[in-house]
Order: structure tokens, then sequence, then C-alpha cells
């Protein structure tokens, strides 16, 4: 008996569950990776500019000792997100990222659990500007959500940013 093989986007977020491990972050463990033509084109996970301390060396989380709930101030924070390191690697290695799709997946460290690893406002703004057309996310159940970034474009037109039905935090 031949075991079930697993689908693409579970494949392509197994490997963002690897990436996520990286990750230097107190609170959440995140690993981004983006795919154009079946291929990786870049990775990314949660941590501190290059060439910098991390949360981790500093051996506390700032937004802790400032006690700032998830999903805010994000630029007291010392870390970029995963999904900006991931457009931003691809950016270093001069690959477009044009008609890609993006496969997030989350943790939170604190509670050891999977999260739904839906990207910030920010980090969405960049995915859209960056001509991604899915973004996959874990989800807290153990699966998976699939966004088509036009349906973010189309929702932003007919509403507004603060209107989003997805939002992080």
């Amino acid at each position: 008996m031949t075991p079930p093989r697993i689908t693409k986007d579970e494949y392509y977020l197994g490997i963002a569950r690897e990436v996520a491990r990286r990750s230097t972050c107190f609170r959440r463990s995140i690993g981004a990776l983006i795919i154009r033509d079946d291929q990786i084109i870049s990775t990314g996970y949660v941590g501190a500019p290059r060439k910098t301390r991390d949360s981790l060396e500093h051996g506390f989380c700032l937004r802790d000792r400032l006690k700032i709930p998830h999903g805010e101030r994000y630029e007291l924070c010392r870390s970029v997100h995963a999904e900006q390191n991931a457009i931003i690697n691809a950016a270093r290695a001069g690959v477009s990222l044009l008609g890609g799709d993006m496969y997030i997946y989350g943790r939170d460290l604190q509670e050891d659990r999977d999260i739904d690893a839906l990207p910030c406002f920010i980090c969405k703004k960049m995915i859209i500007n960056a001509g991604l057309n899915r973004v996959v996310c874990s989800a807290a159940d153990g699966g998976h959500r699939t966004f088509l970034v036009d349906d973010w474009i189309r929702d932003w037109q007919e509403g507004d940013i603060l209107d989003d039905r997805q939002q992080y935090g």
C-alpha cells in the first residue's frame, strides 16, 4: 500500500515550517516561502535586521517588557517579519516575484501551538505591491487557508484597509 501523497500546498507549508525554526522571536516562530513556476525563489523568517542583535541575543523581548499586545506597535519590535524578509531576500538576489505564491507558517511559542499565520497590514501591502498571486497560510487547526491577493485588493477598493476581514493580531 502506497502512503498518501501530500499536496503541493502541504509540501510548501512544511518547508515554511522548517524556515520558521530559524526565527529569533520569543513570541512567534514564523516562516515564509515564495514559489514561482513551482520553484522556491525566496525564504524569510522573523528576525532582526542583518548584522544587528536579535531578541535571543538580548535575552528579552522588548515588546513583552513594554507590555505591548500582539498585533500592535510593530515599530517597537527588533524583528523584521518573515513575509518582509522573503520579499527583501528576493530583491537582494534580483529575482522577480511577479505571479508567485507565498506560503506562511506560524507557531505561538508561548502557548506551543500552531496559529492562523495571517500577514499583518504592512506585509499585505508589500505582498500586493510585489505582485504575488496567492498567499497560503497555516491555520490553528493544523490545516491551511488560501487567499487570492486580487481579493484583498478588491476588498480594499470597495472598503478600506480597516474593513479587511482577515486581520492579524
